[in-house]
């Protein structure tokens, strides 16, 4: 038997095929177009993430030897999706997790003394980042989309639960507690919406999806709607959580790095719910049918590998992604340049949407091997940043994504962390993730045990000596980035 994983992240949808010993049978990718209307604002339209989806899944079908037994489903997290409960057309694009415009919203709301309650009942905090805010921007500012949320006819809901919207041609309107929990209308302790989060946040609660557990019956895909597949939908979860699972993090204190647009670390915590007073985030891992849920504290920095096609896109010092390694390693060390790579405001530990990003220590001796060295610092800094904080340190870190292929990368990271960084055979934990999730589901892996021993090893990179000047550096010029304005 084998498993169909869509993972619908930031700029793409990637679809696995995956064995039941963890392999990838076939792949399906395609991108689509991202929307950037004003400074600091991000959209998606929703159609060309479904249209997306059907390309990468026709192209992994094809590839297959047999039918999927299920789909497994995982997405880029916070995106506010709404679409008509009757056609499904989208009345406006999304508003992207990397989508800074309601960060007044959240000073007003800081200001009027809610962010205390708000992290107590939810584990967050009040930032753009989070879904909620850009609800209450689209009720304020697009009365006409938000009449249509008010009149029950536009529902409201993150990329997992539109996807399933469409998979099922709309006989579904659900979500799962690792989506739930980004929102910041839900509550950790009581596994629902909260009806105090939905009136501060202008939310009306009859738009929400219901929650369900991350993997069961979760759905059955529309034969009419997708790709004539009758399948159940039986495993979901957000990105991050995912690739935690993915990872098979399944005790607590296991940590895992995914190095991805932005980096997000995540650590189980087990049944236990962990506050931070550090910056770190507190969110639902995944739930079991039974109703039992597994939480994580999770540091999230929203511009790492995004960082590298800055280089790329914007500065043209390099013309492809992978090629930043081969550049940087034509020099032994940045030579005092650093990048704070804050292009959309400073997330975990530092959290200041205000932050701009900048470039200090440039001399005439200053090349572009020196910028493109200095970015890959960047990346090891800021995760280092995170992990500092989690308290009581961590014993290895296991790290995926796509910049995880990049050995001086995950060299400089192990250096700087101290610990071993453990990369597997298949960096897509991600979509794995929603793969093992559905599997579990549907019943073609037992148990999370049958999962642990389809985890391979790529390479382990063993911790040598600690720039600490370097990272001192970093340090002082993150404090340059917090002026405001």
């Amino acid at each position: 038997m084998t498993v169909l994983a869509i993972d619908a992240g930031t700029t793409g949808v990637t679809a696995l095929i995956v064995t039941e010993d963890g392999r990838i049978e076939s792949k399906g990718y395609a991108e689509f177009p991202q929307h950037f209307p004003s400074p600091g604002q991000v959209e998606h339209n929703p159609e060309d993430i479904w249209q997306a989806t059907l390309s990468a899944c026709a192209s992994a079908l094809r590839g297959a030897a047999a039918p999927p037994a299920c789909v497994g489903i995982t997405n880029q997290r916070e995106t506010a999706v709404l679409w008509d409960r009757r056609t499904l057309a989208a009345p406006r694009r999304a508003v992207v997790w990397q989508d800074r415009r309601t960060a007044a919203i959240c000073a007003r709301l800081r200001a009027a003394g809610h962010e205390e309650r708000v992290a107590e009942l939810t584990g967050l905090r009040l930032d753009p980042y989070f879904t909620a805010t850009k609800l209450t921007w689209l009720a304020e500012n697009e009365p006409g989309v938000w009449s249509g949320v008010e009149s029950g006819n536009i529902v409201i809901g993150t990329v997992d639960s539109y996807l399933v919207a469409r998979l099922t041609a709309g006989a579904r309107h659900v979500t799962d507690p690792s989506n739930a929990s980004r929102t910041l209308l839900y509550g950790l302790a009581s596994g629902t919406w909260e009806p105090e989060l939905c009136e501060l946040f202008g939310v009306p609660r009859s738009a929400l999806p219901e929650i369900v557990p991350n993997y069961g019956e979760i759905g059955r895909t529309a034969p009419g709607a997708f790709l004539g597949l009758d399948l159940p939908i039986s495993g979901m979860a957000g990105d991050q959580q995912a690739a935690l699972f993915g990872q098979t993090c399944f005790a607590p204190g296991e940590v895992k790095c995914t190095y991805g647009t932005g980096s997000f670390i995540l650590t189980n915590t087990g049944s236990e719910i962990f506050r931070s007073s550090a910056g770190l985030l507190t969110t639902v891992a995944w739930q079991k049918p039974s109703g039992e849920r597994t939480y994580a504290l999770e540091g999230s920095i929203f511009v790492t590998g995004a960082a590298v096609q800055w280089l790329r896109d914007g500065l043209g010092v390099i013309g492809t992604a992978p090629e930043s390694e081969a550049v940087a390693r034509t020099v032994p060390d940045s030579g005092g340049v650093v990048f704070v790579p804050a292009l959309t405001g400073l997330g975990a530990p530092h959290w200041n949407p205000e932050a701009r990003g900048l470039i200090t220590g440039i001399t005439r001796g200053t090349t572009r091997a020196h910028l493109v060295r200095a970015t890959l610092e960047a990346i090891a800094f800021e995760v280092r940043d995170v992990v500092e904080v989690m308290g009581g340190g961590v014993a290895g870190l296991k790290a995926d994504g796509g910049a995880s292929g990049n050995d001086l990368l995950m060299q400089v990271q192990a250096d700087q962390l101290g610990v071993p960084v453990e990369r597997p055979v298949i960096q897509e934990t991600t979509a794995l993730g929603a793969a093992f999730l559905a599997g579990l589901g549907s019943g073609v892996w037992a148990s999370p045990e049958d999962l642990r021993k389809t985890w391979h090893l790529d390479r382990r990179f063993t911790p040598g000596a600690r720039d600490e000047a370097a990272y001192d550096r970093w340090r002082a010029a993150v404090a340059l980035t917090s002026t405001k304005g």
